[in-house]
């Protein structure tokens, strides 16, 4: 399909369903966004194309890339079990979860938000000042004294909390916040140059508000919705681009060798017939060919999908500014190119 003709599909998608948000497509061939809807709906600043948005559980791969990176140096093991990596009491843990476990989502631990239990991420922040949430170790009254809900090792079931750990696995380690880390060691690696961690009471230049639709069909933003600051299980800000340069990053080894980067995105723990999961990162599968990888996210006001095509090298990248339409627009992309 040529480039003008793709571009009209995807336009007619977005404006029928009111996309707000900046997609990018890029392959051999082809090199494409576009952006839609605000950023600021009161001030009528328009969503651009380096315009940074919240990616959610999207930003998972980051952790897991940062807990690849200190494999590689010799620091831990995926074997290293938590008493061996921390010195923080999760008196109720299994002693036998190990950083694959939490890799994967096979560790059984509690969780803090199981997004197979609870719909609305908002509800966590009644009994908890989302204010107070800036450091991974704000998180840690949430589930650290909590019951485990299966065995180490059992089948997939994903978890936030999992995630959380491994952040703070990657701070004692490496001696830095988790943020400075990734921020030093998978954004500039990669040329991600306007991605970061922000605190949402001050976030910088060009980031898109967040919005939640109301029940009177109003708009709010996701202010109260969210931790103050993102953390190891998601939230990161992201342009489109920079998710382009993340993909070729990876595929080009600059981030990990490519021994560790298949490591990475080893099929590992089955979720459905086909679907798999890597180390942060969905697999898609066809008679053990990878047809793509996948990177999803949501939260209030956060929708977030990429792909990768290994065998076209065609990453898409869709970045919303509300809770829904991410996977739409990607859609309309897959099945016109």
């Amino acid at each position: 399909m040529k480039k003008s003709d793709l571009l009209e599909k995807i336009n007619k998608t977005a404006h029928k369903m009111k996309f707000s948000g900046t997609f990018y497509v890029k392959s051999k061939e082809l090199n494409l966004t576009e952006s839609y809807g605000y950023a600021n709906r009161s001030e009528k600043i328009k969503n651009q194309s380096k315009t940074r948005y919240g990616i959610a559980s999207g930003c998972k791969i980051f952790t897991a890339i940062a807990i690849c990176q200190l494999v590689e140096e010799g620091k831990i093991s995926f074997s290293s079990k938590l008493n061996e990596c921390i010195d923080i009491d999760f008196p109720y843990f299994d002693q036998n979860v190990t950083i694959q476990h939490l890799l994967t989502h096979t560790s059984g631990i509690p969780d803090y938000f199981d997004e197979e239990e609870m719909n609305d991420y908002e509800e966590l922040w009644v009994t908890t000042p989302m204010y107070h949430i800036r450091d991974l170790q704000d998180f840690l009254p949430l589930f650290q004294n909590k019951k485990m809900q299966d065995a180490a090792g059992s089948t997939f079931h994903y978890n936030n909390a999992g995630y959380i750990v491994l952040g703070l696995i990657v701070e004692k380690v490496s001696g830095l916040t988790f943020s400075d880390y990734i921020e030093r060691f998978v954004f500039q690696k990669a040329g991600m140059m306007e991605s970061g961690y922000f605190e949402m009471d001050e976030l910088p230049a060009k980031v898109a508000l967040g919005y939640v639709k109301k029940p009177d069909g109003g708009w709010k933003t996701n202010t109260y919705s969210l931790p103050a600051k993102s953390a190891s299980d998601g939230g990161a800000y992201v342009t489109a681009e920079d998710m382009i340069h993340f993909w070729e990053a990876l595929l080009n080894g600059q981030l990990l060798t490519p021994e560790m980067t298949q490591t990475l995105l080893k099929s590992t723990a089955e979720i459905d017939e086909g679907l798999f999961y890597g180390y942060g990162v969905y697999i898609l599968k066809e008679e053990e060919a990878v047809v793509k990888y996948i990177l999803m996210g949501y939260d209030p006001g956060v929708n977030f999908r990429s792909v990768y095509y290994p065998d076209e090298q065609l990453s898409i990248v869709v970045c919303s500014n509300e809770s829904e339409g991410a996977y739409e627009i990607l859609k309309e992309i897959e099945v016109s190119i």
